[in-house]
């Protein structure tokens, strides 16, 4: 099991460079952030861009995977990101890890976009990753779609050791990450319990599994389900060793290869003692 941490972008770069080359030296197999313009939350909070941030990181450490979780199409062109991906692909050496989702949709609201059902962003975002697909295969790419267009787009240099990282928990997002990503990311379900979450996560496998036809596929999980994990408790994935360990081997026993915690906050969301990632850290080698 490689396990992956996530690190906001709501701290200064004074602050929260100690922290990325801190998760390199625990030995952290990759580090993440989310990609917004606000995140819900923390909607009050300074907040900074992902890409830019990730390159700085890229820059400073030599080992780590770094991602997003998750660059959506609420604020975005697939053609924009291509652009960072290739980019940050540059930067780091071939460590970038790109998460793609339909994301929620606050982004979207404070651009003034148009309202969409909940059917109408997965169909966007499906557009979105189809054209990016298309971006990472051709050149001189013509497209026209009902949210995103292009004209010749010229797309060297190739983006060759990107891997794309599919998110999605409901069927038809999760059948649509079998057919084109290169890895599957979820949250799982919202859950009261962690047996609950665990049997929700199973059934999302079990779609994965049968949409594969017997391919094998990287499988993310992220620890900490919207920061509500469980019940709205507060209790996160590094509450306790104990209960980092016991969700690790849960979501092992299910057939992910990657889970991914959270850097420590002194409050919520994700709020747990660093002194239990320091602990955690010591065990990675035996996760």
């Amino acid at each position: 099991m490689r396990i992956g941490i996530t690190v906001l972008t709501d701290l200064p770069w004074r602050e929260a460079a100690p922290r990325w080359r801190a998760a390199e030296e625990m030995g952290f197999a990759h580090a993440w952030t989310y990609d917004h313009l606000v995140w819900g939350g923390l909607p009050d909070a300074p907040w900074r861009a992902a890409t830019p941030v990730l390159g700085a990181v890229a820059a400073t450490t030599s080992r780590i995977g770094l991602g997003t979780l998750v660059a959506s199409p609420n604020f975005r062109h697939p053609y924009q990101l291509l652009r960072e991906a290739q980019a940050l692909e540059d930067v780091s050496d071939g460590r970038f890890l790109l998460g793609l989702g339909t994301g929620g949709d606050l982004d979207s609201r404070l651009l003034a976009q148009p309202e969409l059902t909940v059917r109408e962003r997965v169909d966007r975002f499906q557009e979105d990753v189809d054209l990016l697909l298309r971006l990472r295969a051709e050149d001189h790419v013509d497209a026209d779609g009902r949210w995103f267009s292009v004209r010749d787009a010229r797309t060297l240099p190739p983006l060759a050791r990107t891997p794309l990282l599919v998110a999605g928990s409901g069927p038809r997002s999760v059948r649509y990450a079998a057919r084109v990503g290169d890895g599957w990311v979820t949250t799982g379900p919202p859950a009261d319990t962690v047996e609950e979450w665990v049997a929700g996560l199973a059934a999302a496998s079990r779609v994965l599994d049968e949409a594969l036809e017997g391919r094998e596929l990287p499988r993310y999980v992220l620890l900490d389900s919207a920061g509500t994990l469980f019940g709205g408790d507060g209790r996160t994935s590094l509450s306790s060793v104990e209960f980092f360990t016991d969700l690790v081997g849960r979501v092992g026993g299910l057939g992910f290869t990657d889970a991914i915690t959270h850097w420590p906050r002194p409050e919520p969301p994700y709020a747990a003692s660093e002194r239990v990632l320091e602990q955690v850290a010591a065990l990675l080698p035996t996760l």
